[in-house]
């Protein structure tokens, strides 16, 4: 160690301490030894980003901030998964639980905040649970692979970030809260019901008005009882209900403590050369709990410690723009009407938006979106302004900002931004910032701001912003925008991706990272699946398929569920099976002992709960074709009856669905592809919201494309109306071959015909030698492709995959 450096020690590995030291980094490198103390057994992560982890979007990885190496390079020593239990004042020491001793000149305590447990009857019982950390998604993970039925206590954020994440997940969610309505701190009730609207069809339920009395069970819980005299049922209980500072350390150490440890201007608490910030720290007697405030203390505090002279931490004005589930909101200020104040509003049912802002004195105080956000910053920037907006109260309202009238382009609506405004709020980056970067520091794309300042970084929501003030400072000399790479692995997309492996002849999943130069050599999760794809789509005829490269579902042929066990889905061409095919799978479920046979949404049967070692003997005994329920392929063909028994059907539905079936079965394709015919206009089954509908008309078929019917639900376009099934069959394996050629790994229909255009795939099949070069090069494809279930009964090598069940794995989907 340096001796002539001073010795500073962050007690806590969170956002709002890391923060403080990366900015004294920049301000002052070479002034301080640094140590970290994290309790927990992780690099310094984005908590914002859990609910994103639990519900699938993002892994542990993808949430880092700063990895392990970034410690390395700053010479600083970390010592993870130790909790700090004393700082010795008197012989200027801090001590971890595991005996650790560190020498200190300066401490920063940046213990954060721990969840608050209702002290209920029963909260100590197994299952019961916080929302807090990594540790506690992992809790819920492995909880629903075992069991159904979620509560959560609590309907702000958290909780209902906690209740998506466990719907994800596959259980039944109940969400109980104490108020009327959801998210009382940030939305008044009208967009609380929209909110509601939107969850409940995402499959949420909610308890409103219910107080917890206690917690039902024997050592496990079972479920809520409410003084109401009413209960839910639940196997994991999940308490969102607020947060407090963890001050015990401070409260140890003699440091002043209220409600959080009393801090001034600078961050100084009561004993000198102790600071504390972020969710510890009470601040003229506020704790804030978003990450704009901390940041702003933690900027101060930096500047401090590295000498820069500052103006002290004033305390912030708040605003909360969040995606709760998929769904934009925003507030800011004091929303809640009074007697003194007015307010207007503009609530369009239809769109899903709501707007309102509220008035005292001339001046807007508060504001509530829903649904589209894109205002929050100027009405945000209003607000803290203190202006008078008398006399523009409406075109504040619809989205005119006062400084902005009569200039109506976005570049000048950016200009009007106070320099201090939040533009990127999960990670507390302001307009200044920003400016600094692309004017001082040379960063002149998306991803070089995003590497110097970590704006739009983590969720992503302000991006637009970002690339407005990207056009606004650097004009001509903006760069080229960096294109996304596929995963964390490597920068390049795609297209380029594909070219390179056409290009150079590339023939593995290894070869195509080894030359491509990827970061992480052995790949992940994300990449290894998407190159599998890309190779066997572009060179089927020589590439051999890997099988370790595939996702969990595809490698075992057979969908896995919650609890380790499998399903088996035989391939029902066109929902029309026979008493011989029927008599073998009730036959085959009786013998195996499956728990369940249900019939799936596209008219199949599901034996369901089906032990590892039984998959390849079920498949042989039922002697059918794989339904390819399980993978990124063709999955049904949905049909309804038709001509052949309907009095409304124009055509054979049934008789076109199973020739689309048995043509297209085994296609492996960037996600999972479902069609349907329809007998008739009245659409019985579906068609216009599966990747590939046909409805039958009086003398022809229309065709119809990029439809879904998922979370997203997305009506097809029509794509062309055609007069003969062999039409049918050209334009489908035309549009099917089209889509194979140009999706991203794992992006469904509609997310491609939305990317593309409707315009592209029209003029791409237009000429009939396309279509036909499409056609032969799809069949080419299929008819190298073989059954899987057949192929691993008939292949001794192959069943020895299948010999030892082994834990549940996790799946993509």
């Amino acid at each position: 160690m340096n001796t002539t450096k001073k010795k500073l020690v962050l007690i806590g590995n969170g956002m709002a301490g890391v923060r403080a030291i990366e900015h004294l980094l920049k301000l002052s490198p070479d002034s301080y030894d640094i140590t970290i103390f994290g309790a927990e057994p992780h690099p310094n992560y984005n908590r914002i980003m859990l609910s994103s982890v639990l519900a699938g979007g993002a892994d542990m990885q993808e949430i880092v901030i700063n990895d392990w190496d970034w410690y390395k390079e700053n010479n600083i020593t970390l010592h993870t998964g130790h909790k700090v239990t004393k700082i010795d004042t008197d012989r200027k020491k801090v001590i971890s639980h595991q005996g650790i001793e560190v020498d200190y000149d300066s401490i920063i305590v940046a213990t954060g905040s721990n969840p608050f447990m209702l002290p209920l009857p029963g909260a100590d019982k197994e299952g019961v649970i916080a929302f807090r950390d990594i540790h506690d998604c992992e809790v819920m993970i492995d909880a629903s692979k075992k069991y159904k039925k979620a509560v959560v206590i609590g309907g702000g954020l958290l909780g209902l970030e906690a209740a998506r994440g466990l719907l994800h997940l596959g259980m039944e969610v109940n969400v109980v809260h104490i108020h009327s309505y959801l998210m009382e701190r940030q939305l008044d009730e009208a967009a609380s019901k929209m909110l509601q609207r939107e969850l409940e069809a995402q499959g949420m339920q909610f308890l409103l008005k219910k107080s917890t009395a206690s917690i039902k069970g024997k050592r496990r819980a079972s479920g809520l009882a409410f003084t109401d005299g009413t209960e839910v049922d639940g196997d994991l209980v999940v308490m969102a209900v607020g947060i407090k500072p963890n001050i015990e350390l401070a409260k140890a150490t003699g440091l002043e403590v209220n409600r959080g440890i009393v801090i001034d201007d600078f961050m100084q608490t009561s004993v000198p050369g102790i600071y504390a910030v972020g969710e510890c720290a009470e601040h003229r007697g506020i704790a804030y709990g978003l990450v704009a405030p901390l940041y702003e203390q933690g900027a101060v505090l930096a500047k401090h410690l590295a000498g820069v002279e500052t103006a002290g931490y004033a305390g912030s004005v708040t605003s909360t723009k969040l995606k709760v589930s998929g769904v934009d909101v925003f507030s800011a200020g004091h929303f809640v009407e009074s007697p003194t104040t007015r307010a207007l509003k503009i609530q369009d049912d239809l769109a899903g938006t709501y707007k309102k802002i509220v008035i005292q004195d001339g001046k807007l105080i508060g504001a509530v979106l829903f649904g589209d956000t894109s205002d929050g910053a100027e009405l945000f920037a209003s607000i803290k302004k203190g202006e008078s907006v008398e006399g523009r109260e409406k075109e504040l309202l619809l989205g005119i900002s006062s400084d902005m009238l009569g200039k109506n382009s976005g570049g000048n609506r950016l200009e009007a931004m106070a320099d201090d405004e939040i533009i990127c709020g999960c990670n507390g980056v302001s307009k200044e910032t920003i400016g600094d970067a692309i004017t001082n520091k040379g960063c002149n794309t998306v991803g070089a701001i995003k590497s110097c300042t970590k704006a739009s970084a983590s969720c992503g929501g302000c991006k637009p912003l970002v690339e407005g003030l990207l056009q606004l400072y650097a004009g001509d000399a903006v760069g080229e925008p960096v294109k996304e790479g596929i995963c964390g692995c490597t920068t390049l997309n795609r297209d380029e991706i594909v070219a390179e492996i056409t290009r150079m002849n590339l023939n593995s999943t290894k070869e195509v990272m080894n030359v491509l130069g990827w970061h992480n050599p052995e790949g992940c999760s994300k990449c290894r699946p998407a190159l599998n794809y890309y190779l066997g789509m572009i060179n089927p005829e020589e590439y051999v398929d890997e099988n370790e490269s595939r996702i969990t579902n595809e490698r075992y042929h057979a969908n896995i569920q919650k609890d380790g066990t499998y399903s088996v889905v035989p391939r029902i061409y066109g929902g029309v099976t026979s008493p011989a095919d029927l008599k073998k799978i009730a036959e085959v479920a009786e013998k195996f002992d499956v728990p369940m046979v249900k019939f799936t949404g596209g008219q199949r049967l599901d034996l369901l709960g089906v032990k590892k070692e039984d998959l390849p003997k079920i498949w042989e005994e039922l002697d059918m074709p794989s339904g390819h329920a399980y993978g990124k392929t063709l999955r049904t063909v949905k049909t309804c009856v038709g001509s052949t028994f309907c009095r409304f059907g124009t055509q054979d539905a049934i008789g076109m669905g199973i020739k689309l079936e048995k043509a297209f079965e085994r296609l492996n394709t960037p996600a999972k592809v479902k069609l349907a015919v329809s007998g008739c206009p009245r659409n019985c089954a579906e068609a216009t919201i599966k990747d590939f509908g046909v409805v039958a008309i009086d003398g022809g078929w229309e065709l119809h494309v990029g439809g879904n019917g998922g979370v997203k639900v997305r009506a097809t376009d029509l794509l062309c109306i055609v007069k003969t099934e062999d039409e049918v069959m050209e334009w489908s394996s035309a549009y099917l071959q089209l889509y194979r050629e140009n999706a991203q790994w794992n992006e469904r229909t509609a997310q491609w015909i939305e990317r593309v255009g409707l315009d592209y795939v029209k003029n791409a099949l237009q000429n009939p030698e396309d279509r036909l070069a499409l056609k032969s090069r799809i069949e080419k494809t299929l008819s190298l492709t073989t059954d899987p279930w057949k192929q691993i009964v008939e292949t001794d090598e192959l069943r020895k995959n299948f010999k030892q069940l082994s834990a549940p794995e996790t799946v993509q989907s």
